[in-house]
């Protein structure tokens, strides 16, 4: 029987550099980590790293909405500009920014191109 989820992951080439970034940006917390997968938290959310020894992690298709396949994790934002500067000053690559009636949604990568949104809804 399902009983809720355990978590999301992202396979990350550099374990080391993928942990600060999301703790940099994100103010993340580790829980558990080893060279092959590292878990962190914020909120209720496990959020795990999976090690790719070394090797390069496959680009999706994406553009300025995001991936086009797979799973993209959300994180609410309170201040998208001021969550952008981090995400630019960590690394992160910004692939679309837009401010809509529903809310502000920023569309990014992180250090090894796995796609991510900051979403600040309004209302």
């Amino acid at each position: 029987m399902i009983k809720g989820y355990r978590d999301f992951y992202y396979n990350v080439k550099d374990m080391s550099r993928a942990i600060q970034f999301y703790q940099d940006v994100f103010g993340l917390k580790v829980t558990y980590g080893n060279e092959h997968w590292t878990s962190m938290i914020i909120g209720n959310l496990s959020l795990g790293l999976h090690g790719t020894e070394g090797a390069a992690v496959p680009m999706t298709p994406r553009d300025s909405h995001g991936q086009h396949c797979g799973g993209t994790l959300t994180f609410h934002s309170d201040n998208i500009a001021e969550d952008r500067k981090k995400i630019e000053n960590a690394g992160g690559k910004i692939l679309g920014d837009t401010d809509q009636p529903w809310g502000h949604m920023l569309i990014f990568e992180d250090l090894d191109g796995n796609v991510l949104k900051l979403m600040n809804p309004k209302s």
